[in-house]
């Protein structure tokens, strides 16, 4: 019992359960369903990436070049499809995106992997260059004129309607497109061996090696489909936005990082859980989204943020040492 209350998921989530009571007594129209299709919408691209450094992270690496692999993989496709078919269909828009953003990928699969170069100094090499590419010979302008499938993407709705106060809500498709990232990466991660391989070389390499993983092609394949995921989280961002900026998602690698280390994740890798990141995302847009409604001021959101951070992985870790000592 006692390590079901330090786990990071109970935590993270008797945080958020705190948050909505705090912030439903300073505004009753906060818990509404309204509130919630806006708080699910905000979570839809910070969610697929989130599950993207998740895996990163149980790796035994890190990945800080997710946000340029995305609007690169947006605005690239977007720039094409222009260019070549502007009648192109959402999905084969989606799918351009998915490739790029895996191409991308590979590169950082290809120094880390290839030639096992540090994992946060290869990305943040590719974070600059990524971005710097893009800006330099891609183009700067903002698109608003999208091709005509994503626009209509961004029409399609799982439900809508008013509520009987009057307030609007909506539910988009781009949820379906996080579910399905979450299913095919539990899938991958817990009914498969590339899923144990992933695991073992986050907890050892060289214990990973003398069990016969071959290491080099996990890594490789690991950033690859975080860049995917990257490319499928910046087309949607992209779609529901109505506009193409390659400016745009900077600043996003800390909040979701955040939100995967709240969730449990370990930064030395072996470990992290699909449920525990969902929940640190769900606690970051919450943060993000409504500390207004109880009553502090948006400016407090970073020191808010790093406060949680601080308790979700120093709390349990406090708890791990006092237990290790009375052990002792």
């Amino acid at each position: 019992m006692s390590g079901l209350l330090t786990r990071n998921e109970t935590l993270v989530a008797a945080v958020i359960v705190l948050f909505c009571i705090v912030a439903t007594l300073s505004d009753p129209n906060f818990l509404t369903v309204t509130t919630l299709g806006d708080l699910l919408r905000a979570a839809i691209v910070p969610g697929i990436l989130a599950i993207g450094v998740m895996l990163v992270l149980i790796s035994g690496g890190i990945d800080v070049s997710f946000t340029a692999v995305a609007v690169s993989a947006m605005y690239m496709t977007t720039k094409l499809a222009l260019a070549v078919w502007p009648d192109m269909p959402w999905y084969l828009i989606f799918s351009i995106s998915i490739l790029i953003g895996a191409g991308l990928g590979a590169i950082n699969g290809i120094f880390i992997a290839g030639f096992g170069l540090p994992t946060l100094i290869v990305t943040l090499g590719t974070l600059s260059v990524f971005r710097g590419f893009l800006l330099t010979f891609v183009g700067s302008d903002r698109i608003s004129a999208l091709p005509p499938g994503m626009r209509d993407f961004s029409r399609m709705m799982i439900a809508r309607g008013t509520t009987e106060g009057g307030h609007f809500y909506a539910f988009p498709w781009s949820l379906a497109a996080l579910a399905l990232a979450i299913a095919l990466t539990a899938i991958i991660l817990h009914k498969t061996m590339l899923g144990r391989s992933i695991f073992a070389i986050g907890g050892s390499v060289e214990s990973a090696r003398r069990i016969g993983i071959n290491v080099r092609r996990t890594q490789f394949f690991v950033y690859v489909y975080v860049g995917a995921l990257a490319g499928l989280a910046g087309i949607l961002h992209g779609s529901m936005g109505r506009m193409a900026d390659p400016f745009s998602l900077v600043g996003l690698e800390l909040s979701v990082i955040a939100a995967v280390v709240l969730g449990g994740a370990r930064l030395i890798g072996g470990y992290g859980t699909i449920t525990g990141t969902l929940l640190g995302v769900a606690l970051i847009v919450l943060v993000q989204n409504s500390l207004i409604v109880i009553g502090i001021p948006s400016t407090w959101q970073s020191v808010t943020i790093g406060a949680l951070i601080l308790l979700g992985t120093g709390l349990p870790a406090w708890q791990a040492r006092r237990a290790a000592a009375r052990a002792g």
